[in-house]
């Protein structure tokens, strides 16, 4: 008995290894992103670059995933259509992308809610000095309300998309 709990932990460490350090391919710099679609059941970030998806990311989300976001604090990721509408290179989350939550629609939601809608919704890394988490993120949502990636996602993301990319959030 003893063995095979041995070698069941053994696998665990082995798959979590694999799981951290698999590489993925780089994004090639020269294509351009028309889209960002995010599908939240699915865990993912896709770029869209004329109509094909040319990277995909998994995702860490909002602490209740589950429903789109209705008001501030309650730690769900937003659903709907937005923009990039900024970049920030120096947050506590490594780097980050803003997404133009709140919408119109997302205001008057809230508003007949008797609440505030929130803001500051952004694709971010790691939070600062917990960047050596890498992939383990994904193990859980952990986020306030956004989107989370590795560092060295965010970095590749940063550089890649312009402020102004339409995202769409699924649920």
């Amino acid at each position: 008995m003893k063995q095979i709990i041995l070698i069941l932990i053994l696998g665990f460490i082995a798959y979590g290894l694999f799981f951290y350090f698999k590489p993925s391919k780089p994004l090639d710099e020269s294509v351009i992103i028309d889209k960002i679609v995010v599908t939240k059941h699915k865990r993912t970030l896709a770029l869209i670059s004329n109509n094909e998806i040319v990277k995909t990311y998994k995702i860490s989300l909002g602490k209740v995933p589950k429903g789109a976001k209705e008001f501030e604090g309650d730690k769900k990721t937003p659903e709907g259509l937005y923009i990039i509408n900024d970049k920030n290179p120096n947050s506590k989350c490594h780097k980050n992308l803003g997404i133009s939550y709140p919408n119109e629609q997302d205001i008057e939601h809230a508003k007949k809610m008797g609440k505030s809608p929130g803001g500051l919704i952004k694709i971010h890394g790691m939070l600062n000095g917990y960047g050596w988490l890498g992939r383990f993120h994904l193990f859980r949502d952990w986020t306030a309300g956004c989107i989370a990636v590795t560092d060295k996602e965010m970095d590749e993301l940063y550089e890649n998309v312009k402020i102004g990319t339409p995202i769409e959030i699924k649920p």
